[in-house]
C-alpha cells in the first residue's frame, strides 16, 4: 500500500530536482513518486527516468506537452494511488525524520479508522543561511483529530499554504478541484477552493516541507511576480468568485474567518505588488480590483479595506515602508 502519493511537477529543474527525489525517497515503498516533466527542455525528463528504472516500485515518470504548475498538480492528483496526496515542488524538499512521522501518524490514523480530510505540517523557509520555520502552535490543535470549530484565530505570517497541506487523495478527488492550466500562482487555489468541504483535520508540529527562496528565476520573486501580476490577479478574482464567506458565518464561523483571512492575504499581496510596480496601469489595475471586490462581495470589501489589504491602498510613502517591514519581520519571499 502507498500512503502518500508525491507528486513533483518539474520544468527544466535539472539543477535541483535531484536533492527533492532523495528526500522523499526516505519514505521508501510506502509512498508514491509521480515526476511530472512538463515539456522540459534540459535533462529533466532524463532524470525522472533515470530514477523510473531504479525505482520502478517507488517512482514514476510521467512526460506531458508543457501546461504550468497547476497542470502537473492536476496530472499528479490523476495519478495517485497514494491514501494520501502531497506536492513538492523540484527546487524544494522534505525532512526525512519529518516524513517519518507523517507515515506512521497516518498509518495510526487508517489502523483507527480516522484517515482525516487534510493533514497540517510546519514548512520552514529555506534562504541560503537563514531558515524560518511557520509552526501553527495556538492555532490548531496538536496530536489529535479535530474540525473547524477547534481552530483558532491565524497569524498573519502562518496562513495555510500548499506546502503546509497534505490531503486525502480521494477526498480531494471528490471536490472536483482542478487547477488552471498555464497559470502561476495557482497553489493559492489548491489550498483555498477545497476549506469548505473539510471537516476533520490533524497537525503535526514538525518541520517537515523545506521551502527554498533566492533563485531570481522563482516565480515568487518580486520582480517576477510582478511582471506576471496579470496572472496574480486572475487567480486573486477566482477566490473572490469561489465562495461567499459570510455564507457560512452562522453555520462555521471559524471556516468562514479563515476564508476571509485568506482573501485578506491574497489581496494584500496583489495590492501592493501594484504598488511597488507604481506605473500608470498598474495603479489602475489596483483599482480595478478593489473595484471588482467591491462589486462581488461588498461585505468583504469592507472588511478587507480595515485589515491589512486596505493598508496596502495607503498613499505608497505610507505602504511601501509597511511592506517592507513587514517583510523584514516575517521573512517571506
Amino acid at each position: 500500500m502507498k500512503y502518500i502519493t508525491f507528486a513533483v511537477p518539474c520544468y527544466n529543474s535539472e539543477s535541483y530536482m535531484e536533492h527533492c527525489i532523495e528526500s522523499l525517497l526516505v519514505g521508501g515503498r510506502d509512498v508514491e513518486i509521480i515526476v511530472v516533466d512538463d515539456g522540459s527542455t534540459d535533462n529533466t525528463a532524463k532524470i525522472a527516468d533515470k530514477y523510473e528504472k531504479k525505482y520502478p516500485d517507488i517512482v514514476r515518470a510521467v512526460h506531458k506537452e508543457n501546461g504550468g504548475h497547476g497542470s502537473g498538480v492536476n496530472k499528479g492528483l490523476e495519478l495517485a494511488t497514494g491514501l494520501y496526496y502531497k506536492v513538492v515542488d523540484s527546487d524544494d524538499w522534505v525532512d526525512e525524520e519529518s516524513l517519518k512521522k507523517v507515515l506512521d501518524t497516518i498509518k495510526k490514523l487508517k489502523k483507527d479508522n480516522t484517515l482525516v480530510d487534510m493533514m497540517v505540517v510546519n514548512y520552514v523557509y529555506e534562504r541560503h543561511n537563514e531558515q524560518k520555520e511557520i509552526k501553527y502552535v495556538n492555532t490548531l490543535p496538536e496530536g489529535k483529530v479535530f474540525g473547524w470549530d477547534e481552530v483558532g484565530k491565524f497569524r498573519k505570517d502562518a496562513y495555510l499554504l500548499m506546502h503546509s497541506v497534505i490531503y486525502n487523495t480521494e477526498f480531494l478527488r471528490k471536490t472536483g478541484l482542478k487547477l488552471p492550466e498555464k497559470t502561476f500562482y495557482v497553489d493559492n487555489i489548491f489550498v483555498y477552493y477545497p476549506l469548505p468541504y473539510i471537516k476533520t483535520m490533524y497537525y503535526l508540529n514538525i518541520p517537515f516541507y523545506r521551502y527554498f527562496i533566492g533563485r531570481d528565476d522563482q516565480s515568487v520573486n518580486e520582480k517576477t511576480m510582478i511582471k506576471r501580476i496579470d496572472q496574480q490577479l486572475y487567480v486573486n478574482k477566482l477566490m473572490i468568485d469561489f465562495y461567499n464567506p459570510y455564507d457560512y458565518w452562522e453555520t462555521n464561523k471559524n471556516l468562514a474567518k479563515y476564508l476571509i483571512h485568506y482573501i485578506d492575504i491574497i489581496m494584500s499581496v496583489s495590492s501592493i505588488l501594484l504598488q511597488i510596480s507604481n506605473t500608470e496601469e498598474h495603479q489602475q489595475k489596483r483599482k480595478e480590483l478593489w473595484e471588482y471586490l467591491k462589486k462581488k462581495n461588498p461585505k468583504l470589501y469592507k472588511t478587507c479595506k480595515l485589515s491589512v489589504s486596505g493598508a496596502t491602498c495607503l498613499p505608497r510613502f505610507l505602504a511601501i515602508p509597511g511592506y517592507k517591514v513587514a517583510q523584514k519581520i516575517y521573512k517571506f519571499n
